[in-house]
């Protein structure tokens, strides 16, 4: 017979101080990793970036021309953009070193006698590890205690078939880090870690975190490389006719480069990165752990929440609130120790024989609990030193936990049998008659009405001393005890974050094992939807999938689901065409959690299987940090196509001003130092402003975005153009207003380009405000955009003003006229960017009232 877990095993493990000892000394227990990016792998990233190597061109150039300085300020910009592209770089990793520490699998380790969860990566030898169904091994050891477990080693074996480990029993009671426990429970006592394990040895990489191609990144490498074709093409078209028409090729070769680096969408890729990992970070922050980048686009889309009651919409902090006896009698617990009256001591007796005094569930310590509050210390004792021989665990079919004690009063040899479990299972295994069944039916839907959660008690002696226990429970016929209602609190910040997810077009959706009654109290509670409308677990297994799908549309709620029907259930929704967005916990939710387009585990009391399987991690079981998540991810796609469109829009100015001095046989405005500056704004402001920006006032108040609908629409980009043709307009305005006037080429080129870097502040401006007036947006929120604006405004100041700069960029000195004419360009741009704004919405309005008449 397996070894029962032992009472005393609180009192062992490490001491802290121990543990951090050997933590210092074996080091992390992880496998070898990929390794953090050093800054020389960086510097050597940006080595090979495109910018890089036309700027490196353009310097050597003017080398060969004889043009030290202007070779030597374009080194200045090459240190630029290598800083600049560093620090990015640098933000992106340690955003994803912060995810990768979050995302390590977590243990429940004994220490100083008490139990505590810790991160897998923190387990160190001698640690004492208790296992439940669901788990990783986290270490390899030798299992001391339990019942015994079923173990998968398919990770090191290849072999499909589980296999059994006792406690003491030499080899046989060995597991392996990374093998799952898939029944039973126990407790490892770890004696290696790290790259000592057998999957250490192997050389196996645990990562979670491995990329893959998003719809957003198939997407960005298409516009990508359309743009560096096109790009090539015009580049080498300006390169042949200006040579051509000037006879001048090395400034014909100039101005290519120039408008190659104006052309060149190498800002794409970078800014989608960065949203990613800083996004992933931000989501984090709200205790919800990114585990695959298609969750955040995803997160935006969600139509539906799926979620579980207990723990994600509760406390998740069970007390027990109500007990019935034999006689059918209630009692309503007052807090009070003294308050029970000795008819319901039974019913806590047995309800606490039921529970493992081990276990985690919140059920069995409620009960637990109950029985050292209420019960004579008498009885404890008795109750104490019962020996736990066998446990027969609780499954789909059975729906109950039993548990079979060696009880040492009378002649030392009866053995006590306690059950605990779904009321309809338990009162099957009693002999009732039909009175009492009703009698107890009522009172059960009274305790249910009232939103308690109720388990049903019974009793059994076995006294035959040599037919041995049954091994199915089912075989063994029980007395009947009562009742044992639970209560777990709403979380207080659920009422409001349903409503929240109602006023962005979000169904939410409750499934729980508890009785229709206790759900449909809960749902009243939460402000859930078609309360009259319920589907129970045994209604769904005898539904067709047709019938399903027509019922899901109407339906919010649903009772006494088993793990396994949720992958029905999100198969119906996807069938709807919904963007189905799910919890779970368990190992059987797996398959649902993988089907959904958002699977989200939890984080305490998910397990391993259920993590792995998900696209984000609840850290906290909370369902408002749902909720949050949802609410970045429109705020990060939000963002993103706000930064999408101003590279796109700013592009537009850039190749103007470069390609229309050409084709006109005018004086040149930009070369690849101008570029560069203007890329030193423009890199920052696309990825750390716009991803730095606060959502949109309304971005809990509108519907989901289409899940297929693309960053760059027909309508979006021709918003775009329209931006980039505005700043096109102001730019070479006062282009022409300068050659008209009769200055010369520096003064052309000074009043030209200030106007462009006074503009292109304003179209980011204008792009950060999105939907909002800029007059009033939030702008003290946003620190990376007063940063960004005023850096480039001081070192265009500088430019303009310190002749020595001002020589190496081909400029001279402007009248405070021509600076105001600059100035007057500019900030015009603005306001002629909120006119089409203005004039965007109200469109959008209009088609939004004709839709819907």
């Amino acid at each position: 017979m397996a070894a029962p877990l032992k009472s005393d095993a609180l009192e062992k493990g490490l001491s802290n101080a121990e543990a951090q000892r050997r933590l210092l000394e074996d080091g992390p227990n992880e496998l070898s990793k990929n390794k953090k990016q050093t800054r020389f792998a960086i510097i050597l990233e940006v080595l090979r970036e495109p910018m890089f190597l036309l700027l490196l061109a353009s310097s050597l150039i003017y080398l060969f021309l004889g043009d030290t300085y202007e070779a030597l300020m374009l080194v200045g910009m090459i240190l630029l953009v290598i800083g600049i592209t560093f620090y990015q770089q640098a933000k992106t990793e340690n955003a994803l070193e912060a995810l990768r520490s979050l995302s390590s699998p977590r243990a429940l380790v004994i220490r100083d006698g008490k139990t505590c969860r810790i991160a897998g990566n923190e387990v160190v030898r001698g640690d004492w590890v208790i296992l439940s169904e669901g788990d990783r091994v986290p270490a390899d050891g030798i299992l001391i205690s339990g019942p015994g477990v079923s173990i998968d080693e398919s990770l090191l074996t290849g072999e499909s078939v589980s296999v059994r480990r006792n406690p003491d029993a030499g080899e046989a009671s060995r597991l392996f880090s990374g093998t799952l426990i898939v029944q039973g429970q126990g407790v490892l006592k770890v004696q290696q870690t790290g790259m000592q394990t057998e999957l250490g040895k192997i050389g196996r990489s645990l990562d979670t975190l491995g990329s893959e191609n998003t719809l957003l990144q198939k997407e960005i490498r298409r516009f990508v490389v359309l743009f560096a074709t096109w790009g090539g093409i015009l580049c080498l078209s300006v390169f042949l006719i200006y040579g051509w028409v000037h006879h001048h090729w090395i400034e014909g070769l100039l101005a290519g480069i120039t408008l190659a680096m104006t052309l060149l969408p190498e800002e794409l890729p970078m800014v989608l990165t960065v949203f990613f990992a800083l996004g992933a970070w931000r989501i984090a922050q709200k205790q919800v752990l990114t585990r695959q980048p298609r969750a955040i686009e995803a997160l935006g889309s969600a139509t539906v929440l799926c979620v579980d009651k207990t723990g994600t919409l509760t406390l998740n902090r069970m007390t027990v609130a109500c007990v019935t006896n034999t006689q059918g009698e209630l009692w309503i617990a007052t807090g009070n120790p003294n308050s029970t009256p000795n008819p319901f001591s039974e019913t806590f007796y047995y309800a606490a024989l039921a529970s493992q005094r081990q276990g985690v569930d919140p059920m069995d310590q409620a009960a637990l609990e109950a029985s050292k509050r209420y019960l004579p210390v008498e009885t404890q004792q008795t109750m104490t030193s019962c020996e736990l021989l066998k446990l027969y665990p609780i499954t789909s079919k059975t729906m109950a936990m039993t548990q079979v004690w060696k009880s040492l009063s009378d002649d030392g040899t009866s053995l006590v049998i306690a059950i605990k479990g779904a009321p309809e299972k338990v009162m099957a295994r009693c002999q009732l008659s039909l009175p009492r069944q009703k009698a107890i039916l009522k009172q059960l839907q009274t305790m249910a009405q009232n939103g308690f959660r109720v388990l049903a008690v019974a009793k059994a002696h076995w006294h035959d001393e040599v037919t041995e226990l049954p091994e199915d429970p089912e075989k063994i016929s029980f007395e009947w005890v009562g009742l044992i209602g639970y209560q777990d609190p709403i979380r207080p910040e659920v009422p409001a974050a349903i409503q929240s997810c109602h006023q962005a077009g979000i169904r939410v959706i409750m499934m729980t094992g508890d009785y229709e009654e206790t759900a449909r109290s809960i749902a009243r509670q939460i402000g859930l939807g078609h309360l009259d409308q319920m589907i129970t677990g045994t209604q769904l297994a005898n539904m067709s999938d047709d019938l399903l799908k027509e019922q899901v549309a109407e339906t919010d709620v649903f009772a006494r689901m088993l793990p396994e029907q949720k992958l029905r259930l999100v198969n119906a929704l996807k069938a709807n065409g919904e963007i189905v967005a799910m919890t779970g916990d368990g190992v059987n939710d797996a398959p649902a959690l993988k089907a959904s387009h958002i699977g989200i585990a939890m984080g305490k009391r998910g397990t391993d299987v259920a993590r792995e399987a998900a696209h984000l991690v609840l850290l906290e079981d909370d369902f408002s940090s749902i909720v949050q998540a949802v609410g970045l991810g429109r705020r990060i796609f939000d963002n993103l196509r706000k930064a999408m469109g101003f590279i796109f829009s700013i592009h537009i100015p850039i190749a103007g001003i470069s390609i229309l001095p050409v084709v006109f046989n005018l004086p040149l405005v930009l070369f690849p130092a101008h570029v560069a500056f203007l890329e030193m704004i423009i890199d920052p402001a696309c990825s750390i402003a716009f991803e730095s920006e606060p959502s949109e006032r309304d971005v809990m108040k509108r519907p989901p975005r289409p899940t297929l609908e693309p960053l760059f629409t027909r309508g979006s980009l021709f918003y775009s153009a329209l931006q980039g043709n505005i700043l096109l307009l102001a730019v070479f305005g006062v282009y022409g207003f300068s050659i008209s006037q009769g200055y010369g080429e520096a003064e052309i080129r000074t009043m030209s380009f200030t106007t462009l870097v006074i503009a292109n502040l304003m179209l980011i401006t204008a792009n950060l405000s999105g939907e909002t007036p800029v007059i009033k947006m939030p702008f003290l929120k946003n620190r990376a955009y007063w940063l960004i604006l005023a850096s480039a405004f001081i070192l265009l100041l500088l430019i303009l003003t310190l002749p020595f700069l001002r020589d190496l960029f081909h400029f001279s000195p402007l009248s405070f006229g021509s600076y105001g004419v600059c100035f007057i360009a500019g900030l015009s741009s603005l306001l002629l960017l909120e006119i089409l704004r203005i004039l965007k919405k109200q469109r959008s309005n209009g088609k939004a009232r004709f839709s819907s008449i």
